[in-house]
């Protein structure tokens, strides 16, 4: 048993040596055999050892090149870095560890590639349809390229693949580029070209080894088709306007452009859109007018020819032909000559009496101002203008009127229910008063109605009126009064053709149904109260008045009040008492005869019987007091026992 442990401890010392040693001293690098970094990019070479308190590390190149790095010791650790990467760091670096007499050394490989940006693609110019056209794409600055494969498509359709396998002669970065040349047709409108790159080196992210880039194909149509419509003719008088409209077909629509082709031959630009309006026409303006529809891959032109022909001149007037005037008010009559250069202008009145008003003529317009309108103004004018050889007259009426206040609404005095009524609507300052109508209304009803056809005209102002008489009812109060005027001239515009004045009615009723109560009755006692009260019907509400007949037949004025009141009465209170009801309509009385009565002696009154009783037992009282006083005085003394004894 002893001989085993021996042998088993011998072993274990020997494993543990052997472990030993092997931790002992130990180097790596990270990355571990081999990095791909893409130049002008920067990365770090990491050489660490284990094992060793105090190593020193030397770096090179597997051919002894420089290093084109920074070498940083960092205790157990190296790092060299390459910042930029270029062409000068595509080697295998070695790392060698020393540790006394120790020494370890571990290699990694450093690849460059170059693939910093997305494809270019180029056409050789504007894409039209039925052209050929060459598309170039491009990827600039890659390396290596003999790992580049490039796809040109059109949609989905593929164009052409290249691969370049042929080995390159120096390191360098190259530009490599596919090309195709295609007809567009006008399937190809909207398509996009796509160019694919890709650079097949496993080693780097899948997404760093493909680019694409895409152009929407822009395919363009060279202008055709133009056509040109003119509205509404070719053929113009002189003042006309015309409009020429112009389209045309092509992709992108095309630019279109007026001009008219000068007497030179050469074109004289008018509008930069497809719309061309001339007005005001002249003869000169005839000639050869050009619609050119143009974009970036043609352009294409219509023609016209206008014909401008001269017009006769007119002649306009205003207001118009025929023209209201207010008395009072301005108005300026215009003439004005249209197709003349230079128009000359005189006016005169159609009975050749004074214009009485002053004429400007300035230009092609002149201008007769009446103000303030009166009635020599109310003729026809004339205004004749020249022009040239020839000449045009035009007529101008001026008809007059007044018309400017509402009408006046009058009563003949306060409305009484049942009492006739007059009322009367006027309307002043009228002219012409045959032009004049008046309606009466009361409420919707129509009471009057009057038209002065039959006026005698004169050169003055009237005042129309109309009235008529009704009989009012209690009914008519609330309604309106309404009083219509109508002026019936079409001429007029700017002024009410209409007027119209209303009054509310008020209807007085006069008193009526007057009442008397007596309270408590009309024959009384004297010293009794009495209380009279009135009352009576009316609008407005009667005034009540108390008053007593006197025996010449006058009026005595007792109270204003509904209730008449009397206390005490005595027997000259009786007569003949008036209730008097009054408003702004009328009077109405109320008679009632009061009698006061004297009063009758009573003999068997309660005060006449007390004092009776009393005078009864009084005298025998007497009679006894004066017999015992007699007798007292016989005696010579009165005893009231005695008395008492004596009675018994």
């Amino acid at each position: 048993m002893p001989g085993k442990m021996a042998v088993i401890f011998g072993v274990s010392n020997i494993l543990w040596m052997v472990l030993a040693a092997s931790q002992a001293f130990k180097i790596e690098i990270v990355p571990e055999s081999q990095i791909v970094a893409q130049i002008n990019a920067s990365i770090s070479l990491t050489c660490k050892t284990t094992g060793c308190e105090a190593p020193s590390f030397s770096w090179r190149t597997q051919i002894d090149s420089p290093l084109n790095g920074q070498v940083r010791p960092e205790g157990s650790m190296s790092v060299l870095t390459m910042d930029p990467v270029s062409f000068g760091n595509e080697h295998s670096y070695l790392c060698t560890a020393t540790c006394g007499a120790r020494k370890e050394e571990k290699a990694v490989e450093v690849l460059i590639y170059s693939f910093p940006r997305d494809p270019e693609i180029q056409l050789s110019g504007p894409l039209e349809v039925g052209k050929p056209v060459t598309a170039t794409c491009l990827v600039r600055d890659v390396y290596p390229f003999e790992r580049l494969e490039m796809d040109l498509l059109k949609g989905d359709h593929l164009l052409k693949n290249q691969e370049f396998l042929e080995p390159a002669e120096t390191k360098s970065l190259e530009t490599k580029g596919v090309e195709v040349t295609f007809t567009p047709t006008d399937e190809d409108i909207g398509k996009a070209l796509v160019c694919r790159a890709q650079l097949h080196i496993n080693e780097i992210d899948a997404e760093l080894r493909k680019r694409v880039a895409t152009k929407i194909l822009q395919v363009h149509i060279s202008p055709r088709n133009t056509a040109v419509s003119v509205s509404p003719s070719t053929r113009l008088q002189e003042g006309g306007s015309v409009t020429m409209t112009c389209s045309s077909e092509g992709l992108p629509a095309p630019q279109l452009t007026w001009s008219k082709v000068s007497d030179s031959g050469q074109p004289q630009l008018l509008s930069g859109n497809g719309t061309l309006t001339l007005i005001a026409m002249r003869v000169e303006d005839s000639g050869v007018y050009v619609c050119e529809g143009v974009n970036p891959v043609g352009r294409d032109r219509k023609e016209v020819e206008l014909i401008v022909q001269e017009k006769p001149f007119t002649v306009e007037i205003s207001p118009g032909p025929q023209v209201a005037a207010g008395i009072g008010d301005s108005v300026v009559l215009t003439c004005g000559a249209k197709g003349c250069e230079a128009p000359s202008f005189s006016w005169r009145t159609q009975i050749d009496s004074p214009l009485n008003g002053p004429v400007r003529s300035a230009g092609a317009t002149s201008q007769l101002t009446l103000s303030p309108v009166s009635f020599e103004h109310e003729r026809s004018y004339l205004c004749t203008v020249t022009c040239g050889r020839r000449k045009q007259e035009k007529r101008i009426k001026v008809d007059l009127y007044s018309f400017p206040r509402d009408p006046e609404i009058e009563m003949s005095g306060a409305l009484v229910d049942g009492e006739p009524a007059t009322v009367r609507c006027k309307v002043p300052e009228v002219y012409p008063l045959d032009r004049l109508r008046i309606q009466l209304l009361k409420g919707e009803r129509l009471m009057e109605s009057r038209n002065f056809l039959e006026a005698v005209e004169k050169d003055s102002l009237e005042t129309g009126s109309v009235e008529t008489t009704f009989i009012p009812t209690a009914d008519d109060t609330g309604k309106v009064l309404v009083c219509r005027a109508e002026l019936q001239i079409d001429e007029v515009e700017f002024e009410p053709k209409q007027r119209q004045s209303t009054q509310t009615l008020h209807v007085q009723i006069a008193p009526r149904n007057i009442t008397v109560s007596v309270s408590p009755s009309p024959t009384l006692e004297e010293g009794q109260s009495v209380n009279m009260t009135c009352s009576s019907d009316g609008l407005p509400a009667p005034r009540i008045q108390w008053s007593r007949q006197l025996r010449d037949g006058s009026l005595q004025f007792l109270a204003e009040n509904t209730t008449l009141t009397l206390t005490s009465t005595r027997r000259g209170d009786s007569g003949i008492y008036v209730c008097e009801g009054s408003n702004q309509a009328g009077t109405s009385r109320k008679e009632v005869e009061l009698i006061v009565q004297g009063r009758e002696r009573d003999y068997f009154s309660p005060g006449f019987l007390m004092l009776y009783c009393a005078s009864s037992l009084l005298i025998p009282a007497i009679g006894t007091i004066l017999y015992f006083a007699r007798r007292a005085n016989m005696k010579g003394s009165y005893s009231l026992v005695d008395a008492q004894k004596s009675k018994v």
